[in-house]
């Protein structure tokens, strides 16, 4: 048997997100349905993270058991014939050692928040970032930002779906920049609760439309209630950047 740790970049418009549901397509379903295709195997393919309904890939980690024997330049021109036309490419592909785990190896996830803040409407844009049409405050935003940074408990910027043990994680990287109309969140930790990234990036948008002060986000992280949050951001424009490992 041979392990494979494979990237993976997706659009996640058409998935119900990362890991295979009953009840709609997922981007797992669609990779272990294309190795079923190529080796006749049934197998799991293990990622870094779980990604909801319409968030997007860059550089997602995976890794997959195969008994049949094949090169990794194959099995990844492979997966990439047998995916479409679902919009998911394996851009990189190679063997590793067993002990190496997509999951449980990893030590730190990376995601990119996309928001267009513009009144005109998004065309090619469309479901790859939220727009806002409000005018924000960037700065506002950023300064606020610095409050969500380093070990909390974020039971309030949680989903009440989340299955996590405990709502205390330690986020490393929360920065708000502003490229002309275009605003960028970089969130970076070990890992992540569920609706997590969501949840702080909606709050963010409410300080700078000037509906929230920074005081109200830190209440709102202090009250470790999930019915104090501000806005849960539609994942549009949520993106899965990197795995570290």
């Amino acid at each position: 048997m041979t392990r494979f740790a494979l990237t993976i970049e997706f659009d996640g418009r058409p998935f119900m997100g990362w890991q295979r549901q009953a009840h709609g397509p997922s981007v797992q379903q669609s990779l272990e349905d294309a190795v079923f295709a190529m080796t006749g195997e049934r197998t799991n393919v293990y990622a870094a993270g779980r990604t909801d309904a319409g968030v997007h890939g860059l550089a997602m980690r995976a890794h997959v058991d195969l008994e049949k024997a094949v090169d990794a330049f194959r099995l990844m021109e492979a997966l990439n014939a047998l995916v479409r036309p679902d919009p998911i490419a394996v851009t990189a592909c190679e063997a590793v050692p067993d002990y190496w785990h997509a999951r449980f190896s990893c030590i730190g996830r990376a995601y990119e928040y996309r928001i267009v803040n513009r009144r005109a409407p998004l065309t090619w844009e469309a479901g790859l970032a939220w727009q806002v049409p409000q005018p924000l405050d960037t700065d506002a935003m950023a300064d606020a930002a610095g409050e969500l940074v380093g070990r909390h408990d974020f039971t309030t910027f949680r989903s009440v779906h989340c299955q996590a043990d405990s709502p205390v994680r330690t986020l490393d990287q929360f920065d708000v920049e502003r490229l002309g109309e275009r605003v960028i969140i970089q969130a970076a930790a070990r890992s992540f609760l569920h609706h997590q990234v969501r949840s702080m990036v909606g709050c963010l948008a409410m300080i700078g439309m000037g509906r929230w002060t920074c005081d109200d986000l830190v209440d709102a992280l202090a009250a470790k209630d999930r019915a104090r949050l501000g806005l849960n951001a539609p994942p549009d424009g949520l993106f899965f950047v990197r795995a570290i490992y």
